[in-house]
């Protein structure tokens, strides 16, 4: 569907991104681009899409005008009512259209078609942008920070159904979002870049092995903690967290027994994509 064997984007001077290792993204692969703001993450979809020059060895199975996309920034007509904007929009009656139906059913929409767009909050005008670009049936579609601006319950409800849609739709996405939980939900390859350069790409369990191990137990950075699991050496975390890597399933019992026979809240992981970039970015930082 994607793939990359070399990508360059230049603005005037400004060496915006560089790819210079392979990706290949398969129909029906869910792709999270990460990384810290400026990192390239929208330079990489806008190149992908011919909104950027970009130079090198990299395809896209279809035309730009064909791919479904969601911008961070999509704004429609203020007093007209919601029915009315998305009947122009696909230049047909709703009544007649019974993918649309099932769209604004799914989103839970119904209730907003009579509303204007000024009054819709936050998280309904991202429902109508998600029923419009999703009504394209693009094989590829482009998300980009599709959560931004959103409160933290709305935000996991939008991602909530996004996960719920696309278990069951064989659509290829690629979706930038700074938000590593919902994430984990939704995608089973990762692309993470810092800096405008690639630093690592693969599956989410393969980026997290290599970076992290096999398993990772977590608790709260605190005195107590820091004591009592002194005996094994933490790896990069989060500042609020103690994590440690687990060599194998004795080392994983044995810290475990220890956490639980002082009654420690702990978590176990094996697919945690914060933990695994600030292990990921610490190594990229000692090689470049």
């Amino acid at each position: 569907m994607i793939n990359i064997d070399s990508l360059d984007v230049f603005y005037g001077r400004y060496h915006a991104l560089t790819i210079d290792r392979p990706i290949y993204v398969e129909p029906g692969d869910r792709v999270g681009i990460i990384g810290s703001n400026g990192a390239g993450k929208t330079t990489l979809i806008r190149a992908l899409l011919g909104q950027a020059q970009a130079r090198g060895n990299f395809s896209v199975a279809l035309p730009p005008h064909k791919i479904a996309v969601h911008m961070q920034q999509n704004e429609y007509t203020s007093v007209l009512p919601i029915k009315v904007i998305i009947e122009r929009i696909i230049d047909r009656p709703i009544a007649e259209d019974t993918f649309i139906q099932e769209l604004i059913s799914f989103f839970d929409f119904e209730k907003n078609l009579k509303k204007r767009y000024k009054t819709l909050s936050g998280g309904e005008k991202q429902r109508l942008t998600l029923i419009l670009v999703l009504y394209q049936r693009s094989p590829l579609v482009f998300m980009d920070e599709v959560t931004s601006g959103l409160d933290f319950v709305t935000r996991q409800q939008v991602m909530e159904l996004l996960v719920d849609w696309f278990a069951e739709s064989n659509q290829t996405l690629c979706i930038v979002s700074h938000y590593y939980t919902e994430l984990e939900k939704l995608v089973n390859k990762i692309i993470y870049l810092e800096d405008g350069q690639l630093v690592d790409w693969g599956g989410n369990q393969e980026l997290f092995r290599k970076y992290c191990g096999k398993t990772v137990l977590m608790c709260e950075n605190n005195v107590t903690n820091k004591a009592l699991m002194s005996g094994y050496k933490p790896m990069a975390a989060p500042d609020h967290l103690l994590a440690f890597s687990c060599k194998d399933a004795a080392e994983e019992a044995s810290m475990s027994s220890l956490l639980r026979h002082h009654d420690i809240d702990y978590r176990r992981t094996s697919n945690d994509i914060e933990l695994m970039t600030i292990n990921a970015k610490k190594y990229w930082e000692s090689k470049v």
